[in-house]
C-alpha cells in the first residue's frame, strides 16, 4: 500500500489506497481537534447513534459480509452512558471493511473517503471542505500524471514500429553494428529535431543538471504528437523517402498539430 500526504493547516493527512479504494486517516484528522492521544475523539464519534447508523448503512451497500446482528446490538446501546466503542471492536465484531487499523510508520485508524468525510464534517465542517478541495486536487494531479505515463508507454511502443521500419528498409546486412547503432541514433533524431528543434545531444548539452532524456520532459501535448510523428515516419521510411525530405515532411506535421493540441499558447516549431 502506498502512502501519500496532504497538509491542511500545518497537518499532515495520510492517504492510502486498499483494494482499490481510497482511505484516510483519521487519527490525523482528530489531530486538528486535539493534539497528543486522539483515540477518545474518535470513540467518542463511533459512540454517537448518527455515526453508528451512517456506518451500518456505509458497510450494508459495500460489504456482502457484513455482520447486521452485530450492528443492531451496538445500535441498540448507543445513546447510553455507559456505552463505548472502539474501531478494534467494530470491525472485529461486524467484519467491518469501512474502517481499519495499521501500526508502525504512517500508522493509525484509517477510514474509507466516505467516512473519513464524515467523521471530518464531525470534527469541524470547514475542516471537511478544504479536505475534500485537497483531495480533489491531489487525485486530478494523479489523473494528469498518469495520462502523461501513457502518452509516453504510447510513444515507446510505437518507437518499435519507427525502428522496425528502419532496420528493413535503411540497414544493409553488411554495416557493422557500430553504424547500426549510429543510424537509429540519427532516425531517432529526425523526430526529435521535427519535434524539439534539437538532437538527443543538444538536449543533453544544454541540460546537464537534468536525468533521463530530452523525450522525459515532454508535455502530454508534444507526447502525444511525438507518437503520431513515430507513426507517419514509420510509413515515410517505408515508401523510401530520404531522411532530409521526411524531416521536412515530419516538421510541417509538427508544426500543424501542435497548434492543434495546443489552446493556451502558440507552439513555433522550426526546421533547420
Amino acid at each position: 500500500m502506498i502512502v501519500e500526504k496532504i497538509r491542511l493547516f500545518d497537518k499532515e493527512i495520510s492517504l492510502l489506497t486498499r483494494n482499490k479504494e481510497n482511505y484516510i486517516c483519521i487519527t490525523d484528522i482528530a489531530r486538528y481537534k486535539e493534539k497528543g492521544r486522539t483515540d477518545h475523539i474518535i470513540q467518542n464519534w463511533m459512540r454517537n447513534r448518527n455515526t453508528l447508523e451512517f456506518l451500518g448503512i456505509w458497510e450494508q451497500l459495500n460489504n456482502p459480509d457484513f455482520k447486521s446482528l452485530e450492528f443492531e446490538g451496538f445500535r441498540n446501546k448507543s445513546g447510553l452512558n455507559s456505552f463505548a466503542l472502539t474501531p478494534k471492536q467494530w470491525i472485529d465484531r461486524t467484519g467491518a471493511i469501512g474502517i481499519f487499523s495499521r501500526a508502525g510508520r504512517y500508522g493509525g485508524t484509517f477510514a474509507h473517503k466516505d467516512i473519513a468525510f464524515e467523521f471530518a464534517s464531525w470534527v469541524s465542517v470547514g475542516f471537511k471542505l478544504y479536505l475534500i478541495k485537497e483531495f480533489q486536487r491531489l487525485k486530478e494531479q494523479e489523473r494528469e500524471q498518469l495520462g502523461w505515463d501513457i502518452k509516453r508507454n504510447l510513444a515507446r511502443i510505437n518507437y518499435r514500429i519507427h525502428t522496425d521500419a528502419i532496420k528493413e528498409v535503411l540497414i544493409p546486412e553488411q554495416l557493422t553494428k557500430r553504424q547500426f547503432g549510429n543510424v537509429y541514433a540519427s532516425e531517432a533524431d529526425v523526430l526529435n529535431v521535427a519535434l524539439f528543434e534539437m538532437t538527443a545531444r543538444d538536449w543533453r548539452e544544454d541540460n546537464t543538471g537534468k536525468n533521463g532524456n530530452i523525450r522525459d520532459y515532454a508535455n502530454i501535448s508534444q507526447l502525444v504528437c511525438l507518437s503520431n510523428l513515430e507513426n507517419l515516419n514509420a510509413l515515410f521510411t517505408n515508401e523510401g523517402i530520404p531522411q532530409k525530405d521526411r524531416l521536412k515532411k515530419l516538421n510541417a506535421i509538427a508544426i500543424h498539430q501542435m497548434k492543434l493540441l495546443t489552446t493556451d499558447k502558440r507552439v513555433t516549431i522550426g526546421w533547420r
